[in-house]
């Protein structure tokens, strides 16, 4: 059965630490040994930026060169590995993958902020290979505002610039990420996008209370708008234990497959973006067919699962994209 996981920030740990590691086979949650394992058609590849780590008036300067370096880095293993992998624009360059048997590399930016109000890195990071942006991290940026604890900051909405990107990611063909988003922000999107958004690596707040995960009433208007959500495998967004337990993540697909349909639940592991873990029953992206076993024993059919694991996602890429 083949697999779409839209988020992993493998490539930031590929180049943390003194020597960058390579994708084919490392000691990370993801390489091209377990893609293949898991039968993988895609993998959606974060460059992921953390503002606190740029320092200085040009910081937007050095994350926005960082998120070129980080793309880099991708396309340098994709040139090593063309047998195996090749990137991915589209639906058509997913298919065309498949055919020739490569697991498909879709790049996608998490933190719209460095942008930083300049219109015209949209289309540079579309031409970049950039397909999917999640607009805020966990910080205030030019977009809007991160989800939250504090009920003032959760209840803002996007910014005027992040009507305009929002507007523009729909224009070029860039798949809108609401995960981290505030909630305000979250109904702007609903609101403004002409495009089905995604919340690439998010859960059910009705299984596990924290502002990461979705509300109902925001499952169902995703949904509703067309868009998915990829479940997260992290274990604070699962359940009240420092372990990522498979019981959680099928009781979080149950839900959000009860309140948003079949059409609604992909995959988001979120692998190689959190730590700490004390213990994970799925230790990388090579073992995720022991969820797949579970949900068919807790009920989903093949033809569910099928949609949970790849339908879901190659259907917003093609309408998106």
């Amino acid at each position: 059965m083949n697999l779409i996981d839209m988020h992993c920030d493998t490539i930031y740990e590929m180049l943390s630490g003194e020597t960058p590691k390579d994708l084919r086979k490392n000691n990370l949650k993801v390489d091209l040994e377990k893609l293949r394992k898991a039968g993988s058609a895609a993998q959606f590849f974060a460059c992921f930026i953390c503002m606190d780590e740029f320092l200085g008036k040009s910081r937007y300067e050095q994350a926005y060169e960082y998120v070129r370096v980080m793309a880099s880095c991708l396309k340098k293993q994709i040139w090593m590995y063309p047998e195996e992998i090749a990137f991915a624009g589209n639906g058509r360059d997913l298919e065309r993958n498949q055919r020739e048997g490569k697991i498909s590399a879709f790049l996608t930016l998490e933190e719209g902020g460095v942008i930083h109000d300049d219109s015209a890195r949209i289309e540079e990071l579309w031409q970049m290979g950039i397909r999917l942006i999640t607009l805020t991290w966990n910080y205030e940026n030019c977009m809007g505002y991160p989800n939250s604890k504090d009920p003032d900051v959760m209840g803002k909405g996007l910014k005027p610039f992040g009507i305009f990107t929002v507007e523009r990611m729909n224009e070029l063909g860039m798949i809108v990420d609401v995960s981290h988003l505030s909630e305000g922000g979250f109904w702007d999107v609903i609101r403004y996008s002409s495009k089905p958004p995604v919340a690439s690596h998010s859960n059910a707040r009705a299984i596990k209370e924290h502002p990461r995960n979705l509300s109902d009433g925001q499952i169902r208007a995703l949904s509703e708008k067309g868009g998915i959500a990829g479940l997260n495998f992290y274990q604070h967004f699962l359940g009240n234990t420092d372990e990522c337990r498979i019981e959680e993540m099928v009781a979080h697909v149950k839900h959000m497959f009860q309140k948003g349909g079949e059409d609604f639940v992909a995959i988001g592991t979120d692998f190689d973006g959190f730590h700490g873990a004390a213990r994970m029953e799925i230790e990388n992206i090579g073992e995720i067919d022991v969820l797949k076993e579970a949900l068919l024993k807790n009920g989903f059919t093949e033809r569910q699962v099928e949609k949970i694991w790849y339908r879901n996602a190659k259907r917003v890429i093609d309408e998106v994209m």
